[in-house]
């Protein structure tokens, strides 16, 4: 898929997750188009994309409709990738990485460090860490060399945010965007350190931990941490 492509699926996975485009609402191609500024070509992908992410519903009588989705449900989907992603690193530190994977990590951390060490990203830097991010998570799952681990990924993909490639961006909050996507490259580094030196369990651990960057790092990042019940809720203890 083209960039423009992608900006436009991640713009409206934005759009959805922060309630300007509200559940239930009916969206169609032409005004969308116009909205974004963009040909109609990207809008019809990006629809069918976020059909399959279980984001739209297609209606009979043409366009879609935003879906639903309940904190419930993407916490949910987010945790079954977690466990896959952390069951994959756990058996690729077991297994030993085999050179090629070594040096394929290695070239996307590399790639990472690169867009980060400026201090600031784009939107441009965050479309090519996008690709970073999918390469690396791939190799990992390659790694693990348990082919079911893949199938049972791809299987729960068609769920909310269950897929590393639902990326969202706040265009509005470029400086929290790059705190969050630097923070998960850094977990890249760490369990690419533990798989290295066969600590599965703690490869793993770092995964799970790392499938929380979808969605709930976002909230953490931009939020507006002088604000002390900003930090009580972020931090789990807004009732004490």
């Amino acid at each position: 898929m083209s960039k423009a492509g992608q900006r436009v699926i991640s713009a409206l996975r934005q759009m959805i997750i922060s309630g300007e485009l509200v559940a239930g609402e009916r969206i169609a191609e032409i005004p969308t188009a116009e909205r974004l500024g963009v040909s109609r070509t990207p809008i019809r992908i990006a629809f069918r994309s976020l059909e399959q992410e279980g984001l739209l519903i297609k209606l009979k009588n043409r366009g879609y409709r935003v879906r639903e989705v309940t904190p419930e449900e993407i916490n949910g989907a987010v945790e079954v990738r977690g466990v896959l992603e952390g069951l994959a690193a756990r058996q690729a530190a077991e297994k030993g990485l085999a050179a090629e994977h070594r040096q394929s990590m290695v070239k996307c951390l590399v790639r990472g460090d690169a867009l980060f060490a400026k201090g600031y990203v784009t939107e441009e830097d965050l479309e090519i860490y996008h690709e970073i991010n999918q390469r690396f998570h791939t190799l990992i799952i390659e790694a693990s060399h348990n082919p079911a681990i893949d199938i049972a990924k791809t299987r729960s993909e068609h769920m909310p945010f269950a897929s590393v490639s639902s990326l969202a961006i706040d265009r509005d909050n470029l400086a929290g965007e790059y705190r969050r996507f630097n923070f998960a490259h850094m977990q890249h580094h760490a369990v690419f350190d533990a798989i290295s030196h066969g600590q599965g369990a703690r490869a793993e651990g770092i995964m799970r931990e790392h499938a929380n960057a979808t969605l709930r790092y976002a909230q953490i990042f931009n939020s507006d941490l002088k604000d002390p019940d900003t930090i009580r809720v972020i931090s789990g203890d807004a009732n004490e």
